[in-house]
């Protein structure tokens, strides 16, 4: 690298003439960050510190000097990160373990940014997939194995929820369905399926979005997006458990071949729903992923979507909402969440919940009653489409996974926030 400003972490304050508070200081090419400015949480600082580098345009750097353990080399590099920029990092690590680990990371993380930063236009249903199914297959050649049901096949296996949703479209839904089997063995059990929303650009439908609320819609396939990463993490960190992944892609756009309020869809495990609102797609695709996952007869079931506002708003930006009817099925979640430094909070679903999505005219609605918890009834409806009911199965509302506006710790865009998770989820169930 040529132009590198060397970046330490110190654990004293910056003093004159920069001010105690400061966070950062400098001296020529060299960058200190403060951690006491932080008030001691050192991966604040290092990732907040990344942000204010990148915004001063230091578009080359080298962590360097004592301090920097891996997950405070972590933080920064999430700061860091531009989808406008290519800025380089140089890890700074002697450790071939660490710089192991650390590239995997990025690999994984930056493939989970860059495709949902990608334009609507640039990221059909069927790249979506393609890209996964790709992006899988070289971390595992030998390993994993997949194929994609597109447009009318959809109809024929059953899959009736991502044609609805997806038929508004010229271009075609998609359904990936990728088997990674390190063991060869086609008898060998499923330990987990994983499956995503991956809706590519969401309209609304005829429950159509204003315009501001539609500007970040190509982000609605982090779901497919966040579970793929995770996958390929666990990939690299040695993963030697059979996994099925499934990947919900379709686009919800206006036509005279859109799905509409009132129509009502009969899925293939023999539950009928009507469509109150076409801007609750998300749960309608992923019903489909739920039951054919459920066929794998899976020990555990895990899905992930950007599925509702009302997750956001009971936890923010910075936590992913985790569902399930089973505490140790939440907890095994959270304690992931922990253990990768990520933020994620348990909130309710109760079989109370299973009754607050009624219709006049089939047996769910796509949307709770008047006054219902909306991301718990979101949680229940998919319920209905896993195996005996709900056992072993967690839901992952991705309230974390995207950023809207660029703030201290995040440039606009996607996160990645909830890929390590799953990949420890992988690992340690």
């Amino acid at each position: 690298m040529s132009k590198v400003m060397r970046v330490q972490l110190v654990e004293g304050t910056a003093g004159a003439p920069w001010g105690t508070s400061a966070l950062l200081s400098f001296n020529g090419s060299d960058a200190r960050i403060h951690i006491g400015a932080a008030k001691g949480d050192a991966l604040i600082a290092a990732q907040r510190a990344a942000r204010r580098l990148d915004g001063l345009g230091v578009s080359a750097v080298v962590l360097s000097g004592e301090g920097w353990d891996i997950e405070r080399r972590w933080a920064f590099w999430m700061g860091y990160f531009n989808p406008k920029a290519a800025n380089r990092i140089d890890w700074g690590s002697e450790d071939v373990g660490e710089r192991k680990e650390l590239a995997a990371r990025e690999s994984a993380a930056r493939w989970v940014r860059e495709i949902t930063n990608g334009t609507p236009d640039g990221v059909s249903p069927r790249v979506l997939a393609e890209s996964a199914a790709e992006m899988l297959q070289k971390l595992a050649p030998d390993a994993v194995r997949y194929h994609m049901i597109a447009g009318e096949d959809l109809l024929r296996e059953g899959f009736v929820g991502i044609h609805s949703v997806g038929r508004g479209s010229a271009r075609e839904p998609v359904m990936l369905q990728l088997d990674y089997n390190p063991s060869g063995d086609a008898a060998a059990p499923v330990d987990t399926c994983l499956v995503g929303k991956g809706i590519t650009f969401d309209s609304g439908g005829y429950s159509l979005k204003p315009s501001a609320n539609m500007a970040t819609m190509k982000s609605d396939m982090g779901g497919a997006a966040m579970v793929s990463g995770g996958l390929a993490l666990a990939i690299a960190r040695g993963l030697n458990k059979r996994v099925k992944l499934y990947l919900c892609c379709a686009e919800n756009l206006v036509s005279g071949h859109a799905y509409k309020l009132g129509d009502i869809i009969q899925y293939k495990n023999g539950v009928a729903v009507e469509v109150l609102n076409t801007d609750a797609e998300g749960r309608l695709v992923l019903a489909d992923g739920l039951i054919a996952a459920s066929e794998a007869e899976p020990r555990w079931l895990l899905d992930a979507a950007t599925l509702t506002g009302a997750a956001k708003v009971a936890v923010g930006r910075e936590f992913n909402a985790v569902f399930s009817f089973e505490a140790a099925m939440a907890q095994r979640v959270l304690d992931a969440a922990g253990r990768e430094n990520e933020k994620a909070w348990r909130l309710p679903l109760e079989p109370m919940h299973l009754e607050q999505i009624p219709s006049g005219f089939a047996d769910i609605a796509n949307i709770g009653a008047d006054g219902s918890p909306g991301a718990s009834t979101a949680a229940a409806f998919l319920a209905h489409f896993v195996r005996d009911a709900g056992r072993n199965w967690v839901h992952m509302d991705l309230s974390g996974s995207y950023q809207p506006s660029a703030n201290a710790l995040w440039a606009t865009g996607a996160k990645g926030q909830g890929l390590r998770t799953i990949a420890r989820f992988l690992l340690d169930s």
